[in-house]
């Protein structure tokens, strides 16, 4: 492992032990490290040309309840809002002190995609971006609050104010088009928002489209990501285009989103001017009216829409202005657009009445609108009673109508209700007589299994002498491969064991750091029968027998950390690392040739019953472990037991005292390949010591046994792990097993072992 993914995995260890970081949480970004470390792809496995070039964290998946930023400043993902070209935005807690920075506990994040922020130069102007958007307090734009950047995987992102609401982009899709009133009071605002920024602080939105606007649940329009996805875009960009600058300098080539981009957004200018989001202001005000772009996403100068229908021709022609061609025709602001397309109302009073009329006049004139008056209400009268009584007769009749259709509604849902009570009845009837029958079916079938499995052991146990078992043997190899042998391996017993921890080992395991939801991985606990006679290593292959096969071979790994490299000091007889499932698979095939036996990988089920050696407790040896008994990261302890010191690296085999079958490193040391695939949990595994190769996670295998670098609740007979079955670790290394023959006599046997 280089020393960088070992400097963030020792990182991860602080956070996880000053509570920080949940140990499950630890587990998952250790081993995605790791993961990326052994990609092919990695950055960190490919060398830089330049002096700036730089490692770059594992990006990991995300999800609720996950916990990101610097340990003084952590945020809690809730609940993913949205994702797209720049990123993913999630409701977040501030696990902080929010006082400080003055906003509310729930905000949003924003989490800038790791291809964004590769580059030096893009993360730089990526975080100017956000801290020029921090100055902008405007009721109408949403308040960008800070940037962080993530210590174990360096994603970065910008915490953000956090709103409930629907953008402009989903009012079109639900509504189609708007009336001018209700485009007026939706943009009016943004217009002012537009405004505020280049008066106060010469800044240009420059990527104004619908998806950046939104509508709160309190009816306030907010204008989102302010210069920032146009950042984005340019940091997408191909390498040599023009650096941008909010402030000055020049003008990303691909600023904005097609459709809404204004035509000189695609050259390069010395001062980015408002005149661009006056372009996309008009652009959004056709849209709103017609429900479609004017010139869809590509603008060729010859282009010439329609004229929106609720416009008048002065109106249209002010519109025409706002996505002129060039700029200069346009006006200067969105503002001026907005109060030139949608002028003020100025009220009108009415004229003064003549101060000089004739009393008499004055009079007559009352008393006819009297009487006018009087003979409105009488009419008004008798039509509101003539309609009083028609809305009666028609209530009444309604009202009969509806008792009517009640009372058949009614009959209609007794009946169905008792055809549906018949029916679930008798489909519980033979639900249960279905249920009986199944577990009938299954009890027997179960016999069957544990009565066939039982038939076997006892003839796997009458063909192999008793005096065989722990007997120690070595395989020479054929005259083809001469000179040569193959690894120690110790004889084994058959017999029967229940695979799995039981519920107290497993609440040891939690109160030691364990989380319940890995514990689920060892149940449940089941009978498993080993009936094939075979012998497995007396310990892990060691690098001495790794490099016999690899110089009897063409198998090679040069990548600049290997199994003759591993990063710690090794002699010829610690258990080799950095190799993979795949490669094991190799070196078992190779072994069989040249001994003439049939070796290959121990199954899962095989591994743990020779791991127990006939004990039931939490490891070979008891239900305590100490570091004189193996080689684990001492700075944990289980079940009340004591600390010591991490040894960061493997020791020699033979190092500690073997189990009760003569196996050594069992617990500790490196993890071990075994042959299964990956599954969540024991539910459908096979009961006679087989490989479960079926359905699971396919591209990985399982691994036992712990290794240095992990606690010692890892190091339990019942504890299971998984990896990759092509990745390389400096944890992961294997034990063979020999097939015997049933032709095979004890004889035979001694004979090879006295030849040790």
């Amino acid at each position: 492992m280089s020393k960088t993914a070992r400097d963030k995995i020792y990182e991860l260890r602080a956070l996880h032990d000053d509570g920080i970081l949940s140990l499950e949480e630890f587990d998952r970004r250790k081993n995605a490290i790791l993961d990326a470390h052994l990609s092919p792809t990695n950055p960190l496995r490919i060398a830089s040309t330049s002096s700036l070039s730089r490692h770059y964290g594992t990006e990991l998946g995300l999800g609720s309840g996950q916990e990101v930023g610097p340990p003084d400043k952590r945020y809690r993902l809730e609940r993913q809002l949205g994702q797209g070209g720049m990123g993913q935005v999630w409701l977040a807690t501030d696990l902080a002190t929010h006082a400080e920075l003055g906003h509310s506990e729930k905000i949003a994040l924003k989490i800038l995609p790791p291809e964004l922020t590769q580059s030096t130069l893009h993360a730089k102007l990526l975080v100017e971006e956000a801290t020029q958007a921090r100055k902008l307090a405007h009721e109408n734009i949403v308040r960008v609050y800070e940037w962080a950047q993530d210590p174990a995987t360096t994603s970065y992102f910008i915490i953000m104010e956090y709103l409930e609401g629907t953008d402009l982009d989903q009012h079109l899709s639900e509504r189609g088009t708007f009336s001018l009133d209700q485009v007026r009071q939706f943009l009016h605002p943004v217009a002012h928002a537009l405004r505020y920024a280049w008066d106060k602080h010469q800044l240009v939105h420059r990527d104004l489209k619908p998806s950046n606007l939104m509508l709160t649940q309190q009816g306030e329009v907010k204008l989102l990501d302010f210069g920032i996805a146009a950042r984005v875009r340019s940091a997408q960009s191909a390498s040599g285009t023009s650096t941008p600058s909010n402030r000055g300098g020049t003008v990303p080539a691909n600023a904005g989103t097609a459709g809404y981009r204004a035509p000189e957004a695609g050259g390069r200018q010395r001062q980015p001017n408002p005149r661009l989001d006056v372009y996309a202001l008009a652009v959004m005000i056709y849209q709103m009216l017609e429900g479609e772009l004017p010139f869809g996403e590509v603008r060729n100068t010859q282009q010439i829409p329609s004229a929106p229908k609720l416009l008048d021709s002065q109106q249209w022609e002010i519109l025409q202005r706002g996505f002129a061609y060039r700029p200069e025709a346009r006006p200067v602001s969105a503002i001026a657009l907005m109060d030139a397309l949608f002028p003020p109302v100025l009220e009108v009073s009415a004229p003064p009445m003549p101060s000089k009329v004739s009393e008499e006049v004055r009079l007559q004139q009352q008393r006819q609108l009297a009487v006018q008056e009087q003979r409105k209400q009488a009419q008004a009268q008798r039509v509101a009673e003539e309609k009083r009584k028609l809305e009666q007769q028609a209530k009444e009749q309604q009202k009969q109508q509806a008792l009517a259709r009640t009372q058949a509604l009614r009959e209609q849902v007794q009946r169905l209700r008792q055809e549906e009570q018949k029916r679930l009845t008798s489909e519980a009837e033979a639900q249960r007589l279905e249920a009986e029958r199944r577990k009938r079916e299954q009890l027997l079938a179960q016999q069957k299994r544990q009565a066939e499995a039982e038939a076997r052991l006892r003839e796997s146990q009458a063909q192999v002498i008793p005096q065989a078992v722990g007997t120690v043997f070595r395989d020479p190899f054929t005259a083809q491969f001469q000179p040569g042998q193959g690894p120690l391996m110790v004889m084994l017993p058959t017999g029967h064991f229940l695979m799995g921890s039981p519920e107290s080992e497993r609440k040891t395991a939690l109160r030691a750091g364990a989380q319940a939801s890995w514990l689920k991985h060892e149940t449940p606990q089941h009978r498993v029968y080993i009936t094939e006679t075979i012998a497995m290593g007396k310990h892990p292959l060691t690098v001495g027998e790794w490099r016999q096969f690899v110089q009897a071979t063409a198998w090679r790994d040069e990548s600049e950390f290997n199994w003759a490299n591993p990063g710690f000091p090794q002699d010829e007889h610690h258990p080799v690392v950095w190799i993979s499932w795949d490669d094991v698979q190799l070196y078992c095939s190779w072994l069989s040739e040249a001994t003439g036996h049939v070796y290959r990988m121990a199954t899962e089920a095989e591994w743990e019953f020779a791991c127990r050696a006939g004990s039931t407790s939490a490891f070979s040896f008891g239900d305590h472990v100490h570091v004189g008994m193996a080689n684990y990261d001492a700075n944990f302890t289980y079940n009340g037991g004591e600390k010591g010191e991490a040894r960061y690296g493997t020791t020699r085999s033979g190092s500690f005292a073997p189990n009760d079958w003569g196996l050594y490193d069992m617990h500790g040391n490196v993890w071990e390949w075994v042959q299964d695939v990956v599954h969540n949990h024991y539910q459908g595994a096979p009961d006679d010591g087989s490989a479960w190769m079926t359905g699971g996670n396919q591209g990985h295998r399982i691994l036992r046994g712990g290794s240095w670098l992990y606690g010692p609740r890892y190091l339990r007979s019942a504890s299971r792990n998984g990896y990759g079955a092509c990745g390389r670790n400096d944890i992961v290394g294997s034990r063979v097993v020999r097939v015997i023959k049933s032709t095979e006599t004890i004889t035979m046997l001694e004979e090879k072992a006295q030849e040790l």
